[in-house]
């Protein structure tokens, strides 16, 4: 089996695409899936880097989600010759991943794709839309409306935050996208934003306490300062979807925006999700995408063999969309 191959010496990390793997069976409560097509993720790049924090094995085939066809299967809800996409759990940072020919995964991390999508647009959407579509269901959750006023989304240009601004102009909601990239502008109009701002234009008022009320709502994919700025310009009973680190995975915040404007930080997993959030989810983001051009959310198409400088791309933040991996398609 072809694999791309993380290691982990004397923290020294080295990556390689191995072609003599054993292909994985299936242990009591699991399916095992011919991958046809991954994506890349934030998350992918916290796992080779030295040292790191995610990744809970000093060997493993990386890939935190795939998606590809049923070949075993313990599962009598999931039949062999099903379409699933597979992520989650310890995918990729503590059992092998989808950057190879096969994967194994425990059934709960395995769905059944609805017929409105393919193998390659459940990687379109990846564990990157499926967060963006997560942190939808939450915030109408919390009571948000399309008229309730604009919705910001930072981190824009990345995985998360593009298809967080597709889901929500869908939806019908007056999208402001922030990003760092002051070339972006015409690509997230393109995608549906309204208006687009720069990362250091999210607050007002830096020397009070609490901003301007803003924002009806939020999806923030990047954590720290720019999550504080957020959250004190909410307005009045507003929430902001949380899933987020790529700035810093502290928060440095007060408890004024909590206490004087009845604002919500809900937190978004994409890792230990119930089944129903699961299937809601995919069901939605299905139903959105149905019909719709999503080829401008492919920044691009790699092999295997080209998984590590993707890696290098995803760390620097220097994309726009997702980056796939064609592993069989």
């Amino acid at each position: 089996m072809r694999a791309f191959l993380i290691s982990e010496t004397n923290d020294a990390v080295t990556t390689s695409v191995v072609n003599d793997l054993p292909t994985p069976s299936a242990a009591p409560g699991e399916v095992v899936v011919r991958v046809e097509w991954s994506g890349i993720n934030f998350k992918d790049s916290m796992v080779v880097r030295p040292k790191s924090r995610v990744r809970r094995s000093p060997q493993l085939v990386g890939g935190v989600d795939a998606a590809g066809t049923v070949v075993e299967s313990t599962d009598p809800a999931i039949a062999v010759g099903a379409k699933v996409v597979v992520h989650g759990g310890d995918l990729g940072v503590a059992r092998d991943g989808g950057f190879a020919d096969f994967v194994a995964a425990p059934s709960r991390c395995v769905n059944v794709l609805p017929p409105e999508l393919t193998t390659r647009t459940a990687m379109i959407l990846g564990t990157a839309g499926y967060t963006a579509f997560a942190s939808l269901l939450a915030l109408e959750h919390h009571g948000l409306k399309p008229d309730k006023g604009e919705v910001l989304v930072t981190g824009a240009t990345g995985g998360v935050g593009s298809w967080s601004v597709v889901a929500l102009a869908a939806a019908g909601y007056d999208v402001v996208a922030s990003s760092g990239s002051t070339e972006a502008e015409s690509w997230l109009l393109q995608q549906g934003s309204r208006r687009v701002i720069g990362r250091n234009d999210i607050g007002d008022r830096l020397d009070r306490v609490l901003g301007s009320e803003r924002w009806a709502g939020a999806i923030d994919c990047v954590g720290g300062e720019t999550l504080h700025q957020v959250l004190r310009t909410l307005r009045y009973g507003a929430a902001v979807a949380a899933s987020g680190l790529v700035a810093s995975a502290d928060l440095a915040t007060t408890v004024y925006p909590f206490i004087t404007r009845n604002v919500a930080l809900l937190g978004i997993d994409a890792v230990q999700a119930e089944a129903h959030t699961r299937a809601a989810t995919w069901l939605l983001a299905a139903q959105t995408i149905s019909g719709r051009d999503i080829e401008g959310l492919v920044d691009s198409t790699v092999s295997l063999e080209g998984v590590r400088d993707a890696l290098a791309i995803i760390d620097r933040g220097a994309t726009r969309g997702r980056i796939l991996v064609q592993v069989n398609g």
